[in-house]
C-alpha cells in the first residue's frame, strides 16, 4: 500500500510493509496510521506487536468504509500517474486471476481489483478497499503464471485477513498534525482539487515502517497460508509460491550492497517464513505447471511498457528477440507479439505487421494478437480491414476487453457511431465496472447529437473511477440540456445519490482534520 501512495502523492515516504524503496518520496506508515486511528478505530493496545490475532480482524479496528473511502480517494489520483497501466489486455488478466483466486478463499471479500505499475521493481502491494498492485517488473521476472499467481494470492492473503486495518491501528501514540494533513489532502481529492490532494508531503518518517516489522513479518506468514490455499483450490501449481520464493531469494542477494531487493524489504523472507511455505507446498496436491497463453502474451506486452524507450527498451529487445530464437510454441509467439507491440508503440507500422505475422506463424492465435491486428490497420489507415478484422476478433474471443474495445475504436474510426453506441451498450452490460468503456460511449454519443446521454456516460466514467465531484458536475449538465420532466427527475436522485456520498465520505475525513 505504501507504494501506491508513494507513486501518488509525491514526497510522501513508505507506508506499512507494502511499500516500494524506488518511491521513498511519499507518505510515511506513521502519518497514515495516525489518521486512521483518529477515524474512530480503538487502539490495539491489547495486542502487543509482532503477535498479530489469527483469523479476521474486528470490524471495530478500521470500518470497511473507511477501507473503502480510502482505497477509492488514493485510486483516483493514482490512475493519473504516468507508471498506471490502463491496458484493458493487462488490466483484464490480473483482475480476473484476482477474482478467480478470491474466489477459493474461505472467507468473502467484497470486491478484487488488480492493476499494475510500469516499474522495473520485484513488487506487489495491496491498498485498502481490495485493490491490489503489481509491478511490471514481477510479472516479467515470473517463470510461470503459478508463480505470478503466488504472489497476487499472497496479496489477497493481506486483503482477506485485512491486516492493512491492523497496520493501521498499531499505533497507540498518534501525530496530530500528519493525522490533519492526511485528512485534508483526502478531502482536496474528494473536491476535485488534484493539485492539493498531490501536495501531501508532511510524512517522510520511514522509520515507522520498521516498527512494524514485527507484526509485517508474521502478518507475511499468514498470508502465505491462505494464499497457498486459495491458488491450490483454483487450479495453480503450488510449487509456484516456493519457486518465486527462491526467485526473490535470489534477487536479494545480487542485489545487496545495491538497495537489496524491493520485495524482500518490503515483504521479509525470514527462514521461518520460507520454510513454512515450502512444507505447506510440499503436501499440497500438485498441479501441472502450465500458464495460459495470455500469461505469456501480457508478460510480453509488459516488457516493452515497463521499458519504454533508450537503453532500456532496446534490451527487452534484444531478450524478446533471443526468445524467438530459443522459445518454442506459445511462448516464442509471445515473443514475436512484444516485437510487433514494441514497433507499432514506435509507429513503426511496417515492422509491426511483420512481427505480428511472425507471432502467428505456427498457427498461434490469441485475443491479444488480434487486437494489436485491428490497432495496426487503424494506424495505417485501413478502417475497413480493421472493421473485418474486429468483427472476426469478437467473434472469437467474445469475452476480451481488449478485442472489444478494439472494435469500438474500428467502428468510430468508420465514423459509424450509431453502431458503435450499440455495441458498447452490450458491453456495458457484460462489463458494468469497465471506466473506458462509458468514455467511449459518451465520445459516441457526442458524435450523434447526443449531449445529454453523452454527459451521463461521462458521469458514469467519473463514477467508477472515484472522481464524485465530476460525476456531479456532469449530471448537472445533463440536466441543463434536457426539458423531459421524467429525465430531469431521474438526474435529480443521481445527483442527489452521489452528493449524499459525497458528503459521508467529507463528514468521516472532517471528523479528523480538526
Amino acid at each position: 500500500m505504501a507504494v501506491f501512495l508513494m507513486k501518488f502523492f509525491p514526497r510522501m515516504r513508505r507506508f506499512h510493509c507494502f511499500s516500494l524503496a524506488r518511491f521513498s518520496r511519499l507518505a510515511a506508515s506513521g502519518a497514515i496510521s495516525a489518521a486512521l486511528i483518529g477515524w474512530g478505530v480503538a487502539p490495539a493496545a491489547a495486542q502487543p506487536m509482532g503477535i498479530p490475532s489469527m483469523g479476521l480482524a474486528s470490524a471495530s479496528e478500521l470500518a470497511p468504509e473507511v477501507e473503502r473511502t480510502l482505497g477509492d480517494a488514493i485510486m483516483e489520483q493514482g490512475r493519473r500517474d504516468p507508471t498506471y497501466i490502463g491496458d484493458p489486455d493487462v488490466l483484464q488478466y490480473l483482475t480476473d486471476m484476482g477474482r478467480k483466486l478470491a474466489a477459493h478463499a474461505d472467507t468473502t471479500v467484497e470486491r478484487i481489483n488488480v492493476f499494475a505499475l510500469r516499474d522495473p521493481q520485484i513488487n506487489a502491494f495491496a491498498l485498502p478497499g481490495g485493490y491490489i498492485g503489481i509491478n511490471s517488473g514481477l510479472v516479467v521476472a515470473a517463470g510461470s503464471e503459478s508463480e505470478l499467481a503466488s504472489v497476487v494470492a499472497h496479496e489477497i492473503g493481506h486483503v482477506l485477513q485485512r491486516h492493512i486495518a491492523r497496520g493501521m491501528t498499531q499505533r497507540a501514540q498518534t501525530n496530530h498534525a500528519m493525522m490533519a494533513a492526511l485528512a485534508g489532502a483526502l478531502l482536496a481529492a474528494l473536491s476535485g482539487s488534484p493539485d492539493l490532494a498531490m501536495g501531501v508531503a508532511a510524512f517522510g518518517q520511514a522509520a515507522a515502517v520498521d516498527r512494524h516489522l514485527g507484526f509485517s513479518r508474521q502478518a507475511e506468514q499468514e498470508a502465505d497460508r491462505v494464499g497457498l490455499t486459495m491458488m491450490t483450490r483454483a487450479g495453480y501449481d503450488p510449487a509456484g509460491m516456493a519457486r518465486m520464493f527462491e526467485l526473490l531469494s535470489n534477487a536479494s542477494r545480487l542485489n545487496q550492497g545495491m538497495g537489496g531487493n524491493a520485495y524482500t524489504s518490503t515483504h521479509p523472507l525470514s527462514v521461518q517464513r520460507m520454510s513454512d511455505a515450502q512444507n505447506r507446498t510440499m503436501r499440497a496436491e500438485r498441479r501441472p505447471n502450465t500458464s495460459s497463453d495470455a500469461f505469456w502474451y501480457v508478460r510480453a506486452k509488459l516488457r516493452i511498457e515497463q521499458a519504454r524507450a533508450g537503453q532500456a527498451l532496446r534490451a527487452a529487445e534484444e531478450q524478446l528477440r533471443a526468445d524467438t530464437q530459443q522459445a518454442q510454441g506459445v511462448e516464442q509467439s509471445a515473443a514475436w507479439y512484444g516485437l510487433a507491440y514494441s514497433a507499432w508503440k514506435r509507429r513503426d507500422l511496417e515492422q509491426a505487421a511483420k512481427a505480428l505475422a511472425q507471432a502467428g506463424a505456427q498457427g498461434q492465435s490469441s485475443a491479444q494478437i488480434a487486437g494489436l491486428e485491428v490497432a495496426i490497420a487503424l494506424a495505417r489507415g485501413d478502417v475497413e480491414a480493421a472493421l473485418k478484422m474486429g468483427g472476426q476478433a469478437v467473434a472469437r474471443w467474445p469475452d476480451s476487453q481488449g478485442v472489444a474495445l478494439a472494435q469500438v475504436e474500428a467502428l468510430q474510426g468508420a465514423g459509424r457511431y450509431e453502431e458503435a453506441v450499440n455495441e458498447l451498450q452490450s458491453r456495458i452490460r457484460q462489463w458494468p465496472e469497465v471506466p473506458r468503456l462509458w468514455q467511449l460511449l459518451a465520445q459516441s454519443q457526442e458524435r450523434l447529437g447526443r449531449r445529454a446521454d453523452a454527459r451521463k456516460s461521462m458521469a458514469n466514467f467519473y463514477e467508477l473511477t472515484g472522481a464524485l465531484p465530476a460525476a456531479v458536475e456532469q449530471l448537472q449538465q445533463a440536466r441543463a440540456m434536457t426539458r423531459d420532466f421524467y429525465e430531469q427527475s431521474e438526474l435529480d436522485v443521481r445527483i442527489r445519490e452521489l452528493r449524499n456520498r459525497l458528503n459521508s465520505d467529507r463528514e468521516l475525513l472532517e471528523r479528523f482534520k480538526s
